[in-house]
């Protein structure tokens, strides 16, 4: 088997020689180039001469072109705040203070669209044939949050008509983008929507169960495969995730992906993740990222054998940083278990040390103290609507209560994030006590919170 043919064997819930690998290499594919996350996503040539680069150096059996939810957002007039080894985040939104239907849809000369497709066309041609190649749209929910902020959350409750005209207003333009991308040679359009692991499966079914259905119907009548795609902890709508049908579900280290493989194989859905992002494939070192992958095999399948409806890639979208050796490690330990394991015997992961991080006296603080745990604000949607409702409530109280975000990309914030035991990220704490997880709040709901605590 190609790379090509294991990838649609995976996602046809056919065997496989190997378990497929896809590395989500975004920004970071311009590293193994030299370019910047600016450039990458903004010079066709560039992105494409690092694509290319990932084909050759990762041997992927599937890899994205792009990796940037603001791609729709942008062209829709959220304006963007760039940096240079991250995608771009939404610094403005649109109709944050007007309940307004927008009028426009995509089409295929807006924005950074003709740069992507052409990138799409020309990886087809090159690659094509031997590497499944994945298309990546912005799901409904986290197009919604880019256009009305952190009202979607308010409008949930406040607002419910409204919001399921805005939700299917955002669920055609994913129907437009992926329409554009199949016809410029995707083979597997994942639908990217790290928000819907911050709703309740109540809200999933009673506002985007319809949505997704319908997208991933029109994908499957297209032609392409369909991956749902979600980043944090979207255990609890795992069920519900699986009931609109899509081919595959993506999730990241924020979900124990042995118990999720039990849900998805019950519906006959190809499950993908969930290698973690920051504490092993940027912060570890090749042995920690090759046993992660070993035991994770292990665990799915005790006898050894290719495990069905499985692919192994990073939880989500790669850091720019990432060394590359890692990478390579990692997909050594998929081709080869056997021959990684041999080189791994006795090895033994290294611990984070808690032993140098002080934690703050939370009983005898002057004012509360919101302590927001995140992947990475600037590069993670859910991560960064997190941090927005405790800004929207520090705007709100003043120089009543503080807040210190922790980005979960250095030793010391993952060693206080284990210390404090904070299991799932985005969450928030106040005064230490973990009050929201991988739910974000509404202002009403967090500004109650806070004054529990003056």
């Amino acid at each position: 088997m190609n790379g090509k043919e294991r990838i649609f064997a995976a996602m046809s819930h056919e065997n496989t020689d190997t378990v497929p690998w896809v590395p989500f290499a975004g920004v970071h594919a311009g590293k193994l180039k030299g370019f910047d996350a600016r450039q990458v996503l903004n010079n066709g040539d560039k992105l494409i001469a690092s694509l290319l680069e990932v084909n050759r150096v990762y041997d992927p059996d599937g890899q994205p072109v792009v990796f940037d939810l603001q791609v729709e957002a942008e062209i829709l007039n959220c304006e963007l705040m760039w940096s240079d080894k991250a995608p771009p985040s939404v610094a403005t939104h649109p109709f944050a203070t007007c309940m307004e239907i927008p009028k426009k849809f995509p089409e295929k000369n807006d924005g950074r669209l003709p740069l992507i497709l052409q990138a799409m066309r020309t990886m087809d041609q090159r690659v094509g044939q031997r590497t499944a190649l994945f298309g990546l749209v912005t799901g409904p929910l986290t197009l919604a949050s880019h256009l009305r902020g952190t009202e979607i959350f308010m409008d949930m409750f406040d607002h419910p008509d409204f919001l399921l005209e805005l939700l299917a207003y955002c669920t055609e333009v994913g129907r437009r983008i992926s329409e554009l991308y199949i016809a410029n040679g995707m083979h597997v359009i994942a639908v990217v929507d790290p928000v819907v692991s911050q709703i309740s499966p109540k809200h999933f079914q009673k506002f985007l169960s319809p949505q997704f259905h319908e997208l991933f119907a029109f994908i499957r009548q297209a032609g392409a495969f369909s991956s749902f795609f979600v980043c944090g902890d979207a255990t609890k709508n795992m069920e519900v995730m699986c009931l609109t049908t899509p081919d595959g579900i993506a999730i990241d280290e924020n979900i124990d992906l042995v118990s999720a493989k039990q849900i998805t194989d019950k519906h006959n859905i190809t499950l993908e993740g969930n290698i973690p992002l920051t504490s092993h494939m940027l912060l570890g070192n090749q042995q920690d990222n090759m046993k992660y992958v070993l035991d994770l095999l292990e665990r799915i399948s005790p006898d050894g054998g290719v495990p069905m409806n499985l692919i192994i890639s990073p939880g989500c979208d790669m850091p720019y940083d990432i060394p590359v050796e890692n990478v390579i490690g990692t997909m050594q330990a998929i081709r080869e278990p056997g021959t990684a394991r041999a080189m791994l015997a006795n090895y033994q992961t290294q611990e984070f040390d808690m032993t140098s991080i002080h934690l703050p006296d939370y009983e005898n603080l002057l004012k509360p103290l919101i302590e927001v745990f995140t992947l990475d604000s600037s590069t993670c949607p859910a991560c960064g609507y997190m941090k927005l409702a405790a800004e929207r409530a520090i705007q709100e109280l003043g120089d009543k209560v503080e807040m210190v975000e922790y980005k979960i990309t250095t030793p010391e914030n993952i060693a206080r994030m284990k210390k404090l035991g904070v299991q799932n990220l985005p969450s928030i704490l106040i005064n230490g006590q973990l009050r929201f997880s991988s739910l974000i709040p509404s202002n009403r709901e967090l500004l109650e919170a806070i004054l529990e605590y003056k």
